[in-house]
C-alpha cells in the first residue's frame, strides 16, 4: 500500500470524479491544494503507475479520440476505500524549517534594518498570496462547485485567507516596532560585534555563534 504521500494527493484528485490525465492532475493541484501543499510534479506519473499496479487506480479510455500518449486514470472502489481510511488517520505535519523565523530570532546580531528588510519581503509575499486566494474565492462564487466537496474547499480557502491576513497584520506591527528601534538606536552595531572587534576576533576566524 502507498507510503509516498504523493499517492494520497493523486488519489484525492482522482476521487473528485471523472478520468484525469497526469497533466490534468498537476493543474488541479496547482489550482487547489498547491498554496499549502508543495508537491513534486515529477512524482505524479510514477504515482499513477504505482496506484494502478496496486489496484487503487485504473487506466481509463477517454471518451474523445485519444491524443498522443494521453492516458486517463480513475480511482477504483478499493482506492476510494483506502483513501477514506487514510483521511480518518490523525494528521502529521512535517516539522517546520522556516529560515525567515530563524534569521529573525538571531536578528539582534545584524541590527534592525536587516530584519526590517526580511519582514518587508514576507509582507510582499503574503500580499501576493492574499490576492491569489481572493481570486480563487471570486471564481468559486461564479462557478457552482459540486456538492458535497464545495463546503470543504471553501473552509480550506477561508483558513488560508485568515492566516495570510493575520501574517500581514503581524508584519505591520513588527515593522512599526523595529523601525522605532532603528530610529532610536540609529541602527548601531550590536554590542556583541563591538566586543568581538575589541578582542581581535573576526567572523572569518570564529564565525557567528548563538
Amino acid at each position: 500500500m502507498p507510503s509516498n504521500r504523493t499517492d494520497y494527493v493523486v488519489l484525492g484528485m482522482l476521487s473528485l470524479g471523472g478520468g484525469q490525465s497526469g497533466y490534468e492532475i498537476r493543474k488541479a493541484i496547482e489550482q487547489s491544494v498547491g498554496s499549502f501543499w508543495g508537491e513534486s510534479y515529477g512524482q505524479i506519473y510514477p504515482s499513477l503507475r504505482r496506484l494502478s499496479a496496486e489496484g487503487l487506480a485504473e487506466r481509463k479510455s477517454p471518451a474523445a479520440k485519444p491524443s498522443k500518449r494521453r492516458q486517463e486514470y480513475a480511482i477504483t472502489e478499493s482506492g476510494r476505500a483506502f483513501f477514506r481510511e487514510w483521511l480518518r488517520l490523525p494528521f502529521q505535519n512535517d516539522p517546520p524549517r522556516n529560515e525567515f523565523l530563524l534569521k529573525l530570532f538571531f536578528g539582534g546580531e545584524a541590527g534592525p534594518q536587516v530584519s526590517i528588510g526580511h519582514i518587508r519581503e514576507v509582507q510582499r509575499r503574503n500580499r501576493q498570496m492574499l490576492d491569489t486566494l481572493h481570486e480563487i474565492e471570486a471564481d468559486a462564487g461564479k462557478n457552482a462547485w459540486q456538492e458535497p466537496h464545495r463546503r470543504y474547499w471553501m473552509l480550506t480557502l477561508n483558513l488560508g485567507i485568515v492566516l495570510t491576513q493575520t501574517a500581514l497584520d503581524w508584519c505591520n506591527a513588527a515593522l512599526a516596532e523595529l523601525e522605532g528601534v532603528a530610529n532610536r538606536a540609529g541602527d548601531e552595531v550590536p554590542a556583541a560585534q563591538t566586543s568581538a572587534r575589541k578582542t581581535g576576533a573576526t567572523e572569518r576566524n570564529e564565525g557567528v555563534r548563538p
